[in-house]
């Protein structure tokens, strides 16, 4: 007698079992190239044109003008007449302030941050990956120097370039983060091979001594280390400073001021995790 095929488990139990968001169904391409589209005004772009669109999101211009008549119909998108471009309607910035109020990890954070960042004359962030980007959701600028560059939540800044990206690569999975890693090589091509090494070595230092330094701003030193919230979701925290103002000497005192803070900071989440529980 024949055995009857094993039925396939669901998403919700292999993203159970994989600690992973899982679907075992296909993706609805439309609804993702209209993302694709939102996406391309990151980076503080204004005006977007179809053509500016197509390009930016790789798509072909008449399924570009599909979409963002779609977009503008229900208010993702408004279209200025005179300049014949797109802009972000409203509702995006509804949606980032429902994000912004809901978001009890990071709110839990601020005041430990806000309290270094003020007592040091630092910056200090918490950032979490979006494909090859790190976002800011916490970013407070108190630097001696007054704001180096204006860096404030949902501020963007490059994955592999940075102390904070390369901390939060470091915190990944194998799995993860050789996918990261892979995707990067395909966007440096015949740079890769020399800045994956230096990522490499941010890796060991993350391994050896909790954090990374990077240099990429001009004129700035990035301490970064990765840190994970109870509810699973990974971060990167980074404070930066002039490195003009501190000899190289003091990074060590900087990074045991940054891990002392990643210690404040897990016992916040811990102990509100404890109190969510009935």
């Amino acid at each position: 007698m024949a055995s009857r095929p094993t039925p396939a488990q669901s998403s919700r139990a292999l993203t159970r079992e994989s600690g992973t968001f899982t679907r075992v169904t296909p993706i609805n391409r439309s609804l993702q190239r209209g993302l694709q589209l939102l996406r391309a005004f990151n980076h503080g772009a204004e005006l977007l044109g179809n053509g500016e669109l197509a390009v930016r999101a790789g798509l072909p211009l008449s399924t570009v003008s599909r979409l963002t008549s779609t977009l503008v119909q229900e208010r993702f998108l408004d279209y200025d007449i005179q300049r014949q471009s797109y802009r972000l309607a409203p509702v995006i910035l509804s949606l980032a302030d429902t994000f912004s109020r809901n978001d009890h990890t990071s709110e839990a954070a601020f005041p430990k941050m806000k309290s270094l960042a003020e007592k040091e004359r630092i910056n200090v962030g918490l950032s979490v990956a979006d494909h090859l980007e790190m976002v800011y959701v916490v970013s407070l600028r108190e630097s001696k120097r007054g704001i180096f560059r204006r860096a404030v939540p949902g501020s963007r800044f490059p994955i592999e370039l940075t102390a904070g990206g390369r901390a939060f690569m470091s915190g990944l999975d194998e799995p993860n983060r050789r996918a990261v890693l892979q995707q990067l090589g395909h966007k440096h091509g015949r740079a890769w091979k020399a800045l994956r090494t230096e990522i490499e070595a941010a890796f060991a230092d993350v391994a050896q001594h909790g954090h990374c330094v990077a240099y990429w701003a001009p004129g700035m030193t990035a301490i970064g280390t990765p840190i994970a919230a109870p509810d699973g979701r990974s971060y990167a925290l980074s404070i930066t400073y002039h490195s003009m103002d501190v000899p190289k000497s003091q990074e060590a005192y900087y990074g045991s001021l940054l891990l002392a803070l990643r210690e404040e900071i897990l016992g916040t989440w811990d102990q509100a995790a404890r109190l969510a529980v009935p």
